[in-house]
């Protein structure tokens, strides 16, 4: 059966995707950039049945790590750091399942790097920059993450595709009113929804990220969410 992750949790598809309370991750920003000199790493595990430990730098830093499952953020130093994940028994990042990956973090930014499968199946991992720039009043920022085991993806809002052709490891940002948008996810070129379809709300100041993982063979197909704050306009304070 395919699963509705959270950042908190996990929920049925019988619930229909209620996105309502998505977790949040991030925190208020300037032009794109944080307030204090760090950068900001969030970590979403998109590998199905595969509980890890992730290292970074040869340092635990989160253990026994379970599908669907997002952490942070982290609070780093700008620089160049090396991201391991191991077995969830591993007492060492000497032995990968995936990585070593080696990502370059500027101060101020927010990322997050995602742990998936690629479009064959295969173990993977893919940093993104989140976007935290400002939206125009009284908007806010939908972006959804292809990072699962299937073909190019549409995004539907009703029937129309809103989203076209989005292959894995992409990402596509919208801005949007704020409310709520019918969102569903279909095969690129259909309109059967594989994933949803959900009520997605799009939050004035803030980027909502929908991350589609899993597999569709082995239709262990999923949605994370993640929320970060954006800067804000003065008037919409």
């Amino acid at each position: 059966m395919r699963k509705t992750v959270y950042a908190a949790g996990a929920l049925s598809m019988v619930a229909a995707l209620a996105f309502a309370a998505p977790a949040q991750a991030g925190g208020n920003h300037d032009g794109g950039r944080h307030h204090s000199d760090d950068a900001l790493l969030s970590v979403l595990h998109g590998v199905p049945g595969l509980t890890v430990d992730v290292w970074v730098n040869g340092e635990l830093t989160l253990d026994d790590f379970e599908p669907g499952t997002l952490a942070g953020p982290l609070k780093l130093d700008d620089g160049s750091y090396e991201i391991a994940v191991t077995a969830a028994d591993a007492t060492s990042a000497d032995s990968p399942v995936i990585g070593p990956v080696k990502v370059h973090l500027e101060e101020g930014r927010n990322y997050t790097a995602v742990a998936h499968l690629d479009d064959s199946g295969e173990p993977t991992a893919t940093l993104f920059k989140n976007d935290t720039s400002a939206s125009p009043k009284g908007e806010g920022k939908l972006t959804v993450r292809h990072v699962a085991a299937a073909p190019a993806v549409d995004v539907l809002a009703g029937d129309t595709a809103v989203i076209e052709d989005l292959e894995n490891a992409e990402q596509e940002v919208l801005t949007l009113e704020a409310g709520t948008v019918p969102a569903a996810v279909a095969a690129a070129g259909t309109t059967e929804a594989l994933i949803g379809p959900a009520d997605v709300p799009v939050e004035k100041g803030k980027n909502t990220i929908v991350y589609a993982w899993g597999s569709l063979e082995d239709d262990t197909l999923g949605v994370a969410v993640q929320v970060v704050d954006s800067k804000r306009h003065g008037h919409d304070r």
